[in-house]
């Protein structure tokens, strides 16, 4: 009996080993198209590599909304991410965009500050203000607005493209700040000296004050970030000679530079203050009230499956299939949290951003969630701003590196999905209007 267990144990360690294997190829892969998208490992690649099967659908989605086909220009579509950012102080990726904006030969000019941008961009700041802390104040005079001011004025194609931008790097915002908690993405509350345009923004934004800004131009400093706490060694050796390969090509470039290029260094290292107007417009609570700015959005009136994700999807083609694998891919991950606790923790976030469902019983937020977790999820979901007072510390919740990147990702996408929500319901009070 004994022999016969080995000789059925053998193929079976076998093709967990191919497992592993296929997995730690697939995660690789993905690493390499981050590389090749951004001539960079970013941080936030390397967070969610822990996740693959969510990654890839989500640099899938971005890739498409910042680089592929679209009504709006490249170097437009970075500079809205820049103001999207800025609301939440977000200086990794303000500075992200930055690069990429005079990478793709957008106006340095425009980095001076949001009132140096074309008036056209200029009128995005009040809907990226409200989706930003308040969607449920997103109106139908605010799409009307856009679509009927300005020279040229917004056309409808536009404006979808730019709103998505907008939620997609506003709940971004949310996913990068938690994973800051966790210690593996370097401090961005402050970057001394700044990020030169030609290096990877995570590589400056881990800051060293002890580092002379010379040698920090010619060698950059470069954090290890691990994957998951249990990462693949081979994983981890893809990003080193991703990151021995990319201080390389910064020497070289370095070297290259010229005063034109330090001086558009120093603009676009701006303050991500000068790119929002009215700073003290932030997330309040939710209540309802009878004005109808305040009433309650109930999913059963307009959803994303029967609503949203048609409308997204005519207006700005393939993006609601692109963003819906998004919702589906986050909700299917495995892990230690129960699917029970996964709806728990999204429709306590569209809750607390003012969208309820009619079907769910809020008492299991109560019982599945732990008493502090909620303040933790809210923070990042509502006021994810290291510039304000936040009601839980992001690091005191008792979490696994791995099951607080999961949580991470479930609050950026139910975040990402009510700011649609929001957004795409005015647009369509607007074209029945």
């Amino acid at each position: 009996m004994i022999i016969c267990a080995n000789k059925m144990e053998y193929p079976l360690r076998s093709q967990c080993q191919a497992m592993v294997n296929s997995e730690k190829e697939r995660v690789s892969l993905l690493l390499v198209k981050a590389l090749m998208g951004r001539g960079s490992v970013d941080a936030v690649s390397q967070q969610m590599a822990s996740h693959p099967q969510y990654l890839e659908s989500f640099l899938r989605a971005q890739h498409y909304i910042l680089h592929m086909d679209g009504p709006l220009p490249l170097p437009c579509r970075h500079y809205i991410a820049i103001m999207a950012a800025a609301r939440h102080h977000c200086n990794y990726l303000v500075y992200l965009h930055s690069a990429q904006f005079l990478r793709l030969g957008g106006d340095p000019v425009w980095l001076q500050g949001l009132e140096a941008a074309p008036p056209r961009l200029r009128l995005l700041d009040h809907i990226n203000k409200v989706l930003a802390h308040q969607p449920w104040l997103t109106a139908c005079s605010h799409i009307k607005t856009l679509l009927k001011s300005g020279e040229p004025c917004w056309s409808l194609a536009e404006l979808v493209q730019a709103v998505v931008i907008l939620a997609h790097c506003h709940s971004l915002c949310s996913f990068v700040f938690g994973c800051n908690a966790d210690s593996d993405l370097a401090p961005l509350g402050k970057s001394p000296n700044g990020t030169p345009p030609t290096f990877c923004p995570f590589d400056a934004a881990n800051g060293n004050p002890g580092v002379p800004q010379s040698e920090r131009r010619t060698r950059p400093r470069v954090k290890k970030c691990s994957l998951s706490e249990d990462s693949s060694g081979d994983v981890v050796c893809l990003k080193s000679r991703l990151h021995r390969s990319q201080e390389e090509r910064d020497k070289m470039h370095t070297l290259q530079q010229s005063d034109v290029e330090e001086e558009e260094e120093m603009i676009y290292l701006a303050d991500p203050s000068r790119f929002i107007t009215d700073p003290d417009f932030y997330y309040q609570e939710f209540t309802r009230r009878d004005d109808d700015h305040f009433q309650v959005f109930r999913v059963q009136d307009y959803s994303w499956e029967d609503h949203g994700f048609s409308l997204v999807n005519r207006l700005y083609s393939d993006i609601g299939h692109l963003l819906d694998e998004r919702f589906r891919s986050v909700s299917a991950l495995s892990s230690q949290h129960s699917p029970d606790l996964k709806r728990a923790i999204w429709n306590y976030i569209h809750c607390v951003l003012g969208i309820r469902y009619d079907d769910y019983d809020y008492g299991e937020v109560n019982q599945l969630l732990q008493r502090d977790l909620k303040p933790y999820i809210k923070a990042l979901a509502c006021f994810p701003d290291p510039t304000k007072t936040s009601a839980c510390p992001l690091s005191w919740v008792p979490l696994k590196p791995s099951e607080r990147i999961h949580v991470n990702l479930l609050v950026m996408e139910a975040r990402l999905q009510a700011e649609l929500l929001y957004a795409l319901r005015a647009i369509t009070q607007y074209m029945i209007a």
